[in-house]
């Protein structure tokens, strides 16, 4: 800043102190024209004192000086030959071009010499002059004389170099302002920048806590705030690659330890132990198989392809999972509520949950109960249901059990490793939504889980209004 305004400062100066200059010499150039045409004015009257054409080269002269009154730092002189005739009169405070020796000689070798007006620029030891020569003769005399107005040019430009010494003072002047000013302002500007880089010095992998303070809302608190989010995504990033890695090396190791136990224990010269070994490690290797396809759902949820959205028809796709879930196993399938309106979503990823929900009813219900599912609008929301008539969720466990690798007191058998809700809520963020537990009806046993997401129906554009397009109660597929 402080390079750009002294670049800004000394080419203002420079440029304007250039057109000032050329503007005096101009103005100069045009008072020694006026000088020539007075001379020229004074050739074609006659002699004031004869009334008759001038027959004297020395009278002529006499009378141009005397009718030139000098201005200030101009004089006047004339010449015969080498020879001075006659200058400006001291009272005039002409200047004393005739004291000046220098000068005087180079007039007199151009008296000599020219035959035609003469402008030029003359510099001396005692000064730079603009001067004009003109010769000057009149018929009947012989000699020649030069008439030479000059200006002291080095004194014209003398009040121009001190108005910019002034402004050269004051430019300096302003510079030391502005170098204060920009140190501090600056600064305070930079300062987001200097807490971003010391915050992304102290950002390791072990320690993405930090963030930057943000107290503007420009362009720099606009860049803390990106840089905040970002550190935000690597740190959930990094702690769901750590939790996958603890989960892992926490689930994995019961399975192989069990099969490395049998392993060792098996007498290979017993059918039924190699055939009894066999069948539980294929088990034990089925399930390290749906853990680490669990995992994997997991650890690819932060992706932005986790879902795919797309223009589904909510009522097919209620008919569908209701006839996949017939396959689970003997129970009653009932579907609830349709819902028949069209929404942008996952439909694979949607499904996929929705069925986990199923399984679940499935396992913690009784054989030949009913398990209802059902899909219905309400205040612009899509809510996807599963109700089982199992014996619920105790209080106790309603917060945890769509933690990793929970499994409840009802659930001590090996089905899972306890990551099917939480695979169920990844999901429904995904899709902006959530999943939560409801108490079914006073009265009635068995727990209620909806998947409740965003919905706008795509056939009209609007939001739909609350309603359940279809009961079936008591339906089957």
């Amino acid at each position: 800043m402080i390079v750009l305004a002294a670049l800004t400062v000394l080419i203002a100066g420079a440029t304007a102190f250039w057109l000032q200059s050329r503007e005096t010499d101009a103005r100069i150039d045009n008072s020694l024209a006026r000088a020539v045409a007075a001379l020229r004015t004074v050739e074609s009257e006659p002699d004031p004192r004869t009334l008759q054409p001038f027959t004297s080269v020395d009278q002529l002269l006499n009378t141009a000086v005397r009718k030139r009154v000098p201005g200030k730092n101009e004089g006047v002189i004339t010449l015969q030959g080498d020879r001075l005739s006659w200058t400006a009169a001291r009272e005039t405070h002409a200047i004393r071009l005739d004291e000046d020796e220098e000068l005087v000689a180079h007039l007199a070798r151009l008296s000599m010499t020219t035959t035609t007006t003469h402008v030029e620029t003359v510099r001396t030891s005692v000064t730079e002059y603009r001067l004009v020569a003109a010769p000057v003769g009149v018929r009947h005399d012989p000699a020649q004389g030069l008439f030479v107005v000059a200006f002291d040019r080095r004194a014209e430009m003398h009040a121009l170099q001190t108005t910019f010494a002034t402004y050269s003072a004051v430019g300096i002047l302003a510079l030391g302002v502005i170098s204060i000013v920009a140190w501090f302002v600056v600064g305070r500007l930079l300062r987001p920048v200097r807490l971003l880089r010391d915050t992304a010095r102290r950002v390791t992998e072990s320690d993405l806590s930090e963030r930057i303070a943000v107290s503007s809302n420009d362009d720099l608190g606009d860049l803390a705030h990106t840089v905040n989010a970002m550190l935000d995504r690597l740190e959930r990033a990094f702690g769901s690659q750590r939790e996958l890695l603890d989960d892992v090396g926490h689930e994995l190791r019961t399975p192989l330890t069990i099969v490395r136990g049998h392993l060792e224990l098996l007498d290979p010269d017993d059918a039924d132990d190699v055939r009894a070994t066999q069948a539980l490690a294929l088990d034990e290797l089925d399930r390290m198989h749906r853990l680490v396809d669990d995992l994997m759902i997991l650890a690819t949820v932060e992706r932005p392809d986790f879902v795919r959205l797309a223009p589904t028809d909510v009522g097919r796709l209620t008919d569908d999972v209701h006839d996949k879930a017939r396959g689970l196993g003997d129970r009653r399938w009932v579907v609830g509520s349709r819902a028949d309106v069209t929404v942008r979503l996952d439909a694979q990823r949607i499904t996929q949950a929705w069925l986990q929900l199923l399984a679940n009813a499935y396992r913690f219900s009784p054989p030949g109960s009913t398990v209802r599912l059902g899909s219905e609008t309400a205040g612009g929301r899509l809510r996807l249901w599963v109700r089982d008539e199992g014996p619920g969720v105790p209080p106790d466990e309603e917060v945890r059990i769509f933690e990793r690798f929970h499994r409840g007191q009802a659930d001590r058998s090996s089905h899972g490793a306890g990551l099917g809700l939480p695979i169920v809520a990844a999901i429904a963020q995904a899709h902006h939504g959530r999943v939560r537990l409801e108490r079914p009806p006073a009265g009635s046993t068995g727990a209620v889980f909806v998947l409740d997401l965003p919905a706008v129906d795509l056939v009209d554009g609007n939001v739909p209004p609350p309603h359940t397009l279809v009961d079936v109660a008591e339906h089957r597929r």
